[in-house]
């Protein structure tokens, strides 16, 4: 089978291996869709794991089960989460999943770009989703990332009529906005500095946008708020300045969300007096959990998010390197996909 395999920034290169065999609680997925992250393109966090066969956002047709599977049968359209939970520890019962060893641990393999994946049993167990029939392989491409989003915005504490502020514009960011009305959301401002996503995210249902290349954020935002702030405001890009930034545009008794992590060595300096008698909160939001990923699941199938709105870019598995340096290049796309016969 062909995979897609990471050895540096610059060199992904398309390879053979076998296809893997299936054990007695596993199952075999022929590949659909396969979405690439907005985190694969991060060069410092992707080099870290090479070699790698990339790819986290599968979705596809078991086509083989083991023995004592009971639950899933050949033929079942199928999403597939690259991390699944143990569901017994401390941190699964208070549904921190993300912190969960066996979260962290657990994986597809060989990995999401590639004809085929082997489901281990914590994942098939824990965290593979049959997709309803009115929901493409596309569209399920996108049940994880969509599930990042809906962590992102129960994590924010956002409450009914809020203006939500999101900072970043790229797939992630429009998820963002495509959800924020569905999460409460009284306005919505979007901020980039690229003219296609801003006004991408106009079509998506921003109420106001921001180009941070010839505006300033802060002032902006203000105007935008009569002086309040955003009750909400979530920072996608990774770095510091970006958090710093988004951190001056927060209404009192608002949060923060960070979405990325910031690039190594990077340090964010904060006034906790600001922070203390201003009641500002800033929380993380990291990846996804089961609970995530079966509302983004519902969300998809309500079509609140869709592949025809998101998906810009299309590419064969032999051309994963154009996919890869299409997303790298953050100009005019959205969501892209490697799709397969």
């Amino acid at each position: 089978m062909k995979t897609a395999k990471l050895y540096s920034f610059i060199d992904i290169r398309i390879e053979d291996i076998p296809i893997p065999d299936v054990g007695p609680n596993e199952a075999l997925v022929k590949v659909k869709a396969s979405g690439i992250c907005s985190g694969d393109v991060m060069p410092w966090y992707i080099e870290k794991k090479a070699p790698l066969v990339i790819g986290h956002e599968p979705a596809g047709e078991i086509i083989k089960v083991g023995d004592n599977v009971k639950d899933f049968s050949p033929g079942d359209r199928v999403f597939v989460h690259h991390h699944a939970p143990c569901m017994l520890c401390s941190f699964c019962s208070r549904g921190d999943y993300v912190q969960c060893n066996e979260w962290r641990t657990s994986r597809i393999i060989p990995g999401g770009i590639s004809e085929y994946v082997l489901i281990p049993e914590t994942n098939l167990k824990n965290d593979t989703l049959r997709i309803p029939d009115s929901v493409s392989y596309e569209d399920a491409a996108l049940v994880e990332p969509v599930a990042c989003v809906v962590k992102s915005f129960k994590r924010s504490g956002i409450k009914s009529g809020d203006t939500v502020l999101m900072i970043g514009l790229g797939v992630m960011g429009a998820i963002h906005v495509m959800l924020a009305r569905h999460f409460g959301a009284g306005k919505i401002i979007g901020a980039d500095m690229v003219d296609y996503r801003l006004d991408k995210t106009v079509e998506l249902g921003a109420d106001n946008i921001i180009n941070v290349s010839n505006t300033s954020l802060k002032e902006a935002t203000m105007s935008l708020t009569e002086g309040k702030g955003a009750d909400i405001v979530i920072i996608g890009p990774n770095s510091v300045e970006a958090m710093e930034t988004g951190l001056q545009c927060i209404a009192p008794g608002g949060t923060a969300v960070l979405f990325t992590p910031a690039k190594p060595g990077e340090s964010l300096t904060i006034d906790p007096n600001h922070l203390y008698f201003n009641d500002i909160n800033i929380v993380t939001s990291y990846s996804c959990g089961p609970d995530d990923t079966r509302q983004s699941l519902e969300l998809i199938e309500r079509k609140i998010v869709s592949a025809e709105k998101l998906v810009t870019h299309r590419f064969p598995i032999d051309r994963t390197i154009d996919a890869f340096r299409t997303v790298a290049e953050a100009k005019e796309s959205l969501k892209v996909l490697i799709t397969f016969d």
